[in-house]
């Protein structure tokens, strides 16, 4: 990665401080759930893109089964 790549963790860091800055001290619950329903998809759509919808390297990729790939897939894209 060049000099101006961002981790991944610190995008993640920021964009957390923005959403708790914008609840304004209001009360939130399930950030957890929250986070990752955003997360995941994301994370599982642009790895089969990078390579080519094989699920099987896909799921080795992510360091999961391909059975628990597909069963993720079918919770979010149905």
């Amino acid at each position: 990665m060049d000099k101006k790549s961002t981790s991944l963790g610190k995008l993640i860091t920021e964009a957390l401080e923005e959403y708790f800055n914008k609840l304004d001290g209001a009360i939130t619950a399930n950030l957890y759930d929250m986070v990752i329903s955003e997360v995941e998809p994301a994370l599982l759509k642009k790895t089969l893109q990078h390579v080519n919808n094989n699920q099987s390297a896909a799921a080795e990729l992510l360091g999961i089964s391909r059975g628990t790939l597909r069963k993720k897939l079918k919770t979010y894209f149905k």
